[in-house]
């Protein structure tokens, strides 16, 4: 027994060097910064994100939907108009950087523009926060069946890795999927916001189904990215574009997943219906009794 607490013990304390270690040689440029010194903010906030799913679906379950219109529709502008705020600002820095698109290396360095992008990457950490709202406003509209095991994994990961991306490493590569991903949520987020005003305004809004097919095209854009980065060398974490690679391949998996049953599997039904419907009709006219 003594043995085991004296093993336990030892092995708390390795991980507890390596953790103090880890943050020995984290980013220089966001110490300080909201959020970023510690992990346990970020790891409260999620816990409690994840505690409000669990336990959500059941207090509202003998009460009455929320309409909520009145707050979707601002709510969602605004986070239109800071996913474009970081967008630009990553756009803008990088493209006065002259960054590559391929192989980024850090610049652990002080400039204006890198500290711009270190900014915007926060700003994107911390939207990834905001955006618990997503979920919190499915529960209180009662749309539990929004609350699928893709909507949180995503919405709970995010949040926490990006607390990785700001504190490790806010410049560099990491700018590029944290860019893209900015401008997908714009069009994302301008998609809910007049869908927000209801039924007929959501008529004309066709291109929900295609941000979907954007989102695959990101996951496996950064995928090829991180590949590529591990088979040439790039000069950038090695554990990050690994930890990239999976995270990418569980996005994938998780959405191709969703865009079939969705879309290709109710497009499928749909057409099927349509035919069973015309040769019911020309049955009818034909004068033949269809056999059941």
């Amino acid at each position: 027994m003594a043995s085991l607490i004296n093993s336990t013990a030892t092995l708390i304390g390795d991980a507890y060097d390596f953790y103090l270690w880890t943050l020995s040689i984290s980013d220089e440029r966001t110490k300080g910064w909201l959020l970023v010194d510690s992990p346990v903010p970020t790891l409260f906030y999620t816990m409690i994100y994840l505690l409000i799913v669990w336990a959500g679906p059941k207090l509202m379950k003998k009460r009455k939907a929320f309409k909520l219109t009145w707050l979707l529709v601002p709510y969602n502008f605004a986070m239109t108009a800071l996913n474009a705020y970081i967008a630009i600002q990553l756009f803008v820095a990088s493209f006065k950087l002259s960054y590559s698109y391929v192989c980024q290396p850090i610049r652990n360095v002080w400039k204006a523009e890198e500290l711009q992008i270190a900014n915007a990457v926060w700003w994107y950490y911390f939207s990834k926060l905001l955006e618990f709202c997503d979920t919190f406003f499915f529960i209180l509209r009662k749309k539990d069946n929004q609350l699928s095991f893709l909507h949180v994994y995503h919405h709970s990961t995010m949040f926490s890795l990006w607390w990785i991306g700001i504190k490790w490493v806010p410049s560099g590569s990491t700018f590029l999927p944290a860019m893209v991903n900015s401008f997908i949520h714009v069009l994302m987020y301008s998609y809910y916001g007049l869908a927000a005003f209801g039924p007929e305004v959501a008529k004309y809004l066709w291109w929900k189904k295609y941000l979907t097919i954007l989102q695959l095209i990101q996951f496996t854009s950064a995928l090829v990215l991180g590949i590529n980065g591990i088979r040439s060398g790039c000069d950038f974490p090695l554990w990050m574009q690994y930890a990239l690679v999976l995270y990418m391949i569980s996005f994938i998996v998780l959405f191709g997943n969703f865009y079939t049953k969705a879309y290709i599997a109710k497009g499928k039904q749909a057409y099927s219906n349509h035919q069973a419907r015309v040769n019911g009709r020309q049955n009818g006219v034909n004068g033949v009794k269809k056999v059941q």
